[in-house]
């Protein structure tokens, strides 16, 4: 990667003189950038990696019971409103087989950092990547097998260490980064927690899928006019996120498709526009009821059942300095996330048969979203400063039923987050870069009156501030 990197490094240098701006990551080729190697300039084995370390704070309020819920607190412990964290620190390898064959490459990544890749279980390391490139047919198609990144919305498709704000989207973070269900439901839902938490609120033994599978991808980016790309990935994958293995006879399907219109450098900081449309298709195995026969807190009955998880969007990207601009909109269909493992994300009070809402919680097996954001930035001429802003919103279970409650009070689960997001930049060098987010946070179930139903523990979601500083090797 380093070798790869230096080529546009170059062009980035040259655009920098210009413009006095170390630039950052763009709507670059993602698909051969994470996918393959140049055959003329890369190495056998280039180590590489990247660190990222940072502080937030949650200035959200409690509930009327001083409980918290997970979108009041830091994660991925989820047990304190402030924190120093290093939350990514990874590590790894690529290069080609040269001199014995240069169309051959391999990516190999490790990740050392506090997230929910290594959380679950408290895992020392985690492998994320590990796969190999064939690029013997590099004219029509190449071919990856192994363990990566899935094609998907650019927000989490992009390399994530020149990703230019510090927490993604809600809808990103919720229907995309896909939360892998324990094989037998651990607990039951867990009520909103006092300071210091008592129970946890993050019961997952799985890591988090992190937009990644283990699979066989076939993709290419082709050159169809001198400053006019298209890109495209087909894939067949096992649907169980990084653990390696497959947990049913299942399997995803992913499809992606990229036209892009080419101004001027390469790689990870290449100035262009590209327009993208993305679709993934699949089954999950869940056993999504808790039966407590004799009250220890543990699921007695273990009844799976097998539900479709459908994921689509489209979006756009444009990055010419000074300026950047991108939107996305996607939408998912089945086994979205709403909770560490059926804890009360917002649906509370827990577990009553009184309140319907309360039975949405965990991992709702038919539930629907619908997510979109927008953001831009600019980057101030002549200086090494960056400023960004970006506003997001999420409506989780916006196909969901009313549920009648009384006379004329009808109700749905329905929730909806908003989060805009102002941010600031500096770029030491082009490797190591300061972030500063300022994130005004909204949470709302939409069809209930404030302080009753879920809304009892949304109320009162508020700023979350976060600094941090990341450094490539």
């Amino acid at each position: 990667m380093k070798s790869m990197l230096k080529k546009s490094m170059l062009v980035a240098s040259c655009a920098a003189a210009v413009s006095g701006v170390s630039v950052p990551v763009q709507a670059a080729d993602w698909l051969m950038i994470q996918g393959g190697e140049r055959d003329d300039q890369a190495a056998r084995a280039r180590v590489w990696g990247f660190i990222q370390a940072q502080y937030q704070k949650n200035n959200s309020t409690s509930n009327g019971g001083g409980g918290y819920i997970p979108p009041k607190l830091i994660g991925p412990d989820l047990d304190t409103q402030s924190a120093f964290n290093v939350n990514r620190a990874r590590i790894g390898v690529r290069g080609t087989g040269m001199p014995l064959d240069s169309n051959v490459n391999y990516f190999f990544l490790v990740e050392f950092g506090n997230n929910a890749i290594t959380n679950p279980g408290n895992s020392f390391a985690y492998i994320t990547d590990a796969s190999i490139t064939l690029n013997h047919l590099k004219e029509f198609t190449r071919v990856r097998v192994g363990q990566f990144k899935v094609p998907m919305a650019e927000e989490i498709y992009q390399g994530i260490a020149l990703f230019d704000y510090i927490n993604f989207s809600d809808g990103i973070n919720q229907m995309l980064l896909e939360r892998i269900p324990n094989r037998r439901s651990k607990s039951g839902n867990v009520s909103p927690q006092t300071l210091p938490v008592g129970t946890s609120l993050n019961t997952f033994n799985n890591p988090v899928a992190a937009a990644r599978d283990v699979g066989i991808q076939f993709f290419n980016s082709i050159r169809v006019a001198p400053s006019w790309e298209v890109g495209y990935s087909v894939m067949i994958a096992n649907g169980n996120g990084i653990n390696t293995s497959d947990n049913d006879n299942n399997k995803d399907t992913h499809l992606y498709f990229n036209l892009t219109k080419i101004y001027k450098g390469s790689g990870p900081r290449r100035q262009d526009w590209k327009t993208f449309a993305w679709y993934t298709k699949g089954k999950r195995t869940i056993d999504a009821t808790f039966v407590d026969a004799n009250g220890d807190g543990i699921d007695d009955t273990y009844d799976p059942k097998v539900y479709d998880r459908k994921r689509f969007g489209v979006g756009t990207k444009y990055f010419k300095l000074p300026f950047r601009f991108s939107a996305e909109w996607f939408r998912g269909k089945g086994v979205i996330f709403q909770g560490p493992d059926k804890p009360n994300f917002g649906l509370g009070p827990a577990g009553s048969a009184t309140n319907p809402a309360s039975t949405f919680s965990g991992l709702n097996p038919d539930a629907r979203g619908t997510s979109w954001y927008v953001e831009g930035a600019y980057y101030i001429p002549k200086t090494r400063w960056e400023l960004d802003m970006k506003y997001s919103s999420f409506n989780r279970m916006d196909n969901s039923t009313p549920v009648t409650l009384g006379p004329n009070v009808n109700v749905t689960p329905e929730i909806e987050f908003t989060d805009l997001t102002l941010g600031v930049q500096y770029h030491f060098n082009k490797k190591t870069r300061v972030a500063i987010n300022l994130e005004k946070r909204d949470a709302e179930a939409v069809t209930w009156r404030a302080g009753v139903g879920p809304n009892a523990n949304l109320d009162g979601v508020g700023n979350r501030y976060s600094i941090q500083l990341t450094h490539i090797f």
